[in-house]
């Protein structure tokens, strides 16, 4: 196969997207909405019981039709999957699981046939130990340049055999892991994971290299796994504390959210600004407050970060209010979108974390899609999935739940394969069953049960995308009026002659609209008392004002 070359075409942009160095034109990426794709469990096209992008491509009409703009598809890439996927062997290689680079060709080519952008996952902070590398790092033994390019080091103790320093993996236990010729290296993720060393010009090259290779490509951008991560604090000094992780998106930690980082930034938003059709980088970055998310955000840097503030936020109306405010002031002195998100591959799906209650998820997902930026939907949420909390532990396969000391390796559940038709599973996820089990009762959760019933998740979130690509008064800017509103009821306005409300308390109360209000969607049914609006319990409108 031949690979692209010409980097200066826009081989990344849609059919139908307008051509960004066109008068007027807009930056797409200010209000777009996301589906993100986790690939072994969107649809599998060869029956082997895991997704691959064979069944992804015959899924993206869907997510034409659904209405979101742009896929972002978590990693495909060749991996012995000791984390499913995010311990990569090879940046340029399609593990075989998931198909060819013939496949993820197809994939870019018939989404941007369809209009939509297609955001890839690059992983920067680690490899797998599998990665060439890394095995000659290994080989070589001590003293191999190799070795530079991870953070190799001697023990403390007597004989080396204490860890170099004291943190703490993500995952639990050490960081460290002791290799046979007595030399240690770290990883902040699974043992299988060795982080890379930033300092290092080779693995900085490697990465620019990677980045083109998939831009020549076609892809529109890149979603940045661990960004905060990759530069460690100088010395990598002692934590002089356990329980670290209970730090994490707390404060500035020796081996996360230094400052060295955004310098990396800064010379890939050069080689994304050398492809036409704007090449996007959205920065998975976990820092203690949302005015450290906006560093990543300048000019100079990325485009997009993870809004993991708002998704932490409770169901509570004063609180929800905070992450909005605090959000948009964060991101308007570096000029960037701010943008929101429920759900992803590593927390518990919002429909259960927001209480197990439907209702709240309908609301929490109009109250979202209202807001001012770009929006990132988890596939299956547009179905109400819940997180599947009953998995038996031989299924499981997150390395977290194998190192007891770490997360409560729930993230299985978010993962689970969705149900696409049938009433039975895997529901029409493919021909071979699926890699972890679908609960019985998805039954009524898919795709097919859900189409042309008014009442369900799918048609809320269809209509809402709907009406949010055609107001005017929704998507892109950071204007947000808040209004009068009875407590635990938000109310705000938008440009356009929009407004959201929003009741998160456990009892009806009366709507805070005006004369001449008028409903364009709720995500429960409203009534009317006494000639007053009513507004249930866990309750969002969006009115015409």
């Amino acid at each position: 196969m031949t690979q692209q070359t010409n980097r200066h075409h826009a081989t990344g942009a849609p059919a139908d997207a307008a051509d960004a160095t066109a008068p007027g034109a807009t930056q797409w990426w200010r209000d777009a909405v996301i589906y993100q794709v986790y690939p072994r469990s969107f649809a599998d096209g060869n029956g082997d019981g895991m997704g691959d992008l064979p069944g992804i491509r015959t899924r993206l009409p869907y997510l034409k039709d659904l209405g979101v703009d742009a896929v972002w598809l978590s990693p495909f890439y060749s991996s012995p999957q000791a984390d499913a996927g995010y311990d990569v062997a090879d940046y340029r290689v399609i593990d075989p699981a998931f198909g060819t680079l013939a496949d993820a060709e197809a994939v870019i080519r018939d989404a941007h046939g369809l209009g939509l952008r297609v955001i890839v996952d690059v992983v920067p902070n680690h490899c797998s130990d599998q990665h060439a590398w890394f095995r000659q790092a290994l080989e070589e033994g001590p003293g191999s340049t190799l070795r530079d390019r991870f953070h190799f080091r001697k023990g403390r103790g007597e004989n080396g055999e204490l860890p170099p320093n004291d943190w703490e993996s993500v995952f639990g236990g050490p960081a460290w892991t002791r290799v046979a010729d007595g030399e240690w290296y770290l990883h902040l993720f699974a043992p299988e994971q060795p982080d890379f060393n930033w300092d290092s010009p080779a693995v900085q090259d490697e990465f620019r290299s990677i980045l083109r290779f998939w831009l020549d490509l076609g892809v529109d951008g890149f979603r940045i796994d661990v960004a905060h991560g990759l530069v460690k604090a100088p010395g990598l000094p002692d934590m002089g504390r356990t329980d670290q992780l209970k730090l994490l998106g707390n404060q500035v930690l020796p081996f996360f959210d230094q400052d060295g980082v955004h310098q990396i930034y800064r010379s890939w938003r050069k080689v994304l600004d050398e492809y036409a059709g704007e090449r996007i980088g959205v920065a998975e970055a976990w820092t203690p407050s949302a005015d450290r998310t906006a560093l990543y955000l300048r000019p100079d840097e990325l485009h997009q970060a993870f809004n993991f503030h708002y998704l932490g936020t409770g169901w509570d109306a004063a609180a929800l209010r905070a992450a909005i405010d605090d959000s948009l002031d964060a991101m308007r002195p570096v000029g960037a979108p701010t943008t929101w998100v429920l759900s992803n591959h590593d927390v518990v799906r919002h429909t259960t974390r927001l209480g197990g209650d439907v209702r709240r998820a309908r609301a929490a997902a109009l109250l979202m899609l209202a807001l001012p930026g770009s929006a990132y939907v988890y596939q299956g949420e547009e179905l109400g999935l819940p997180e599947v909390t009953d998995l038996p532990d031989e299924v499981r396969q997150d390395p977290a739940f194998f190192r007891g000391d770490g997360q409560d390796g729930l993230r299985d559940g978010c993962r689970v394969p969705i149900p696409w038709s049938g009433d039975t599973a895997p529901y029409g996820f493919g021909t071979g069953g699926s890699w972890l089990p679908q609960p019985p009762e998805w039954a009524r959760l898919s795709v097919a049960a859900q189409t042309g019933d008014p009442a369900s998740m799918l048609e809320l979130y269809r209509t809402a995308l709907r009406l949010r690509r055609s107001h005017p008064g929704l998507g892109a800017g950071d204007e947000v009026e808040w209004l009068d509103a009875p407590e635990g009821v938000l109310a705000f306005r938008r440009p356009g002659g929009f407004v959201c409300t929003v009741n998160t308390t456990p009892e009806p109360v009366r709507a805070p609209a005006h004369a001449g209000w008028r409903p364009l969607l709720s995500s429960g049914e409203l009534r009317t008392v006494d000639d007053e609006l009513i507004l249930p319990a866990d309750t969002a409108v969006w009115w015409e004002a």
